[in-house]
């Protein structure tokens, strides 16, 4: 019995969206389909695997956390940092859209476990790695204040939306 309740309040609040994304629709140059796009220019332009090296440059002090080792060549793995796995994560694993502050906030919300539940085994770098590095990423997220944070936040969502160059994190 109480599974048809969830299920009846389930329904409800999908026609709700339903209703207020159809309304939505009416409202300037908005429509639900682009809600949720990403626009093809940006995906062509940005490789994920090179954006952690402009994270980087603009956020010097962000820490690296690329001290873990390869399983297969048994060196360190210089170039698996804190900001491609959190990139990875954010895009392949939950499937957020890159060019918006919510979403990378949701993202950050997730290391610092007060949104989803972050799984080990699907956690970029545990198969490739030796020791996973998901504890030592929550660690290193829960270290920097609100302020590097939101810093974080915009330069990631300037980056994916072209503005790279003339970034400026508040």
């Amino acid at each position: 019995m109480q599974g048809r309740g969830l299920e009846r309040g389930f329904k409800n609040k999908l026609y709700i969206a339903l209703i207020v994304l159809f309304l939505a629709s009416f409202v300037g140059n908005f429509t639900p389909t682009n809600l949720l796009s990403i626009q093809p220019a940006i995906a062509q332009r940005i490789s994920p695997g090179e954006i952690w090296q402009q994270v980087y440059q603009q956020l010097p002090d962000l820490p690296k956390e690329n001290q873990y080792i390869n399983k297969e060549t048994g060196k360190v793995a210089e170039n698996n940092t804190l900001a491609s796995r959190l990139i990875r994560y954010h895009i392949y694993v939950k499937e957020r859209a890159p060019n918006y502050r919510l979403d990378w906030k949701l993202t950050l919300a997730d290391y610092l476990g007060a949104n989803e539940i972050m799984y080990d085994s699907t956690y970029p770098g545990s198969e490739s790695l030796r020791e996973n590095p998901l504890d030592g990423d929550r660690s290193a997220i829960a270290r920097l204040t609100r302020s590097q944070r939101n810093a974080l936040v915009q330069v990631l969502t300037n980056i994916f939306n072209g503005n790279s160059q003339n970034t400026s994190p508040k």
